[in-house]
């Protein structure tokens, strides 16, 4: 098993957090695991990916051209990479940022108002945990209590209520995923 992973959006999304909390539940579970950062020098409000590999066998190659997954915050992340996601591959969009979405269809496209649901959880801040829910939901990829234990001990003393929001925007997360 080894799963491509591409995060895209605008800087301040949370994008590069995706990325980095999958790869260390990967590795938490035994998993091979690279994470492969990309941000312009404005950061917040400019565009940002992150690469993450998760596999059972040794990664040869941090660099992710052919995604299996691709979360796209925003429409010119599904411009740059929306063609380059394997076929069967899921492409995962934020309805509030992409208006014009993606035309592709042999693809599986998880497309929802990620900010929306986000505002409705209680904070913007929560909308990358979103994603992950629902790469969890759809793929299985990494496992939910991983993500729990790893937010419990980086969350609880530090910011118990976004703790406790970011656990229930990654259960929102897995339903839209599984559906």
């Amino acid at each position: 098993m080894k799963t491509e992973l591409i995060c895209a959006g605008f800087g301040g999304q949370g994008v590069l957090t995706i990325g980095k909390f999958i790869a260390k539940a990967g590795m938490k579970e035994g998993k091979n695991v690279s994470w492969l950062p990309s941000y312009g020098p404005e950061m917040r409000g400019g565009t940002a990916n992150v690469s993450t590999v998760v596999s059972d066998e040794p990664i040869a190659s941090p660099i992710v051209s052919y995604p299996d997954i691709l979360v796209a915050l925003n429409q010119p992340s599904i411009d740059k990479f929306g063609e380059s996601v394997r076929a069967g591959g899921v492409l995962i969009i934020n309805t509030n940022m992409c208006p014009k979405g993606c035309k592709r269809t042999d693809v599986q496209i998880i497309a929802a108002p990620l900010s929306d649901i986000a505002t409705e959880i209680g904070s913007n801040l929560v909308l990358n945990m979103i994603t992950i829910g629902i790469i969890i939901g759809k793929t299985g990829l990494i496992k939910y209590e991983t993500m729990e234990e790893d937010l419990n001990s980086f969350m609880k003393a530090k910011n118990p209520d976004l703790l406790a929001m970011n656990l229930k925007a990654i259960k929102r997360g897995i339903e839209i995923g599984k559906q």
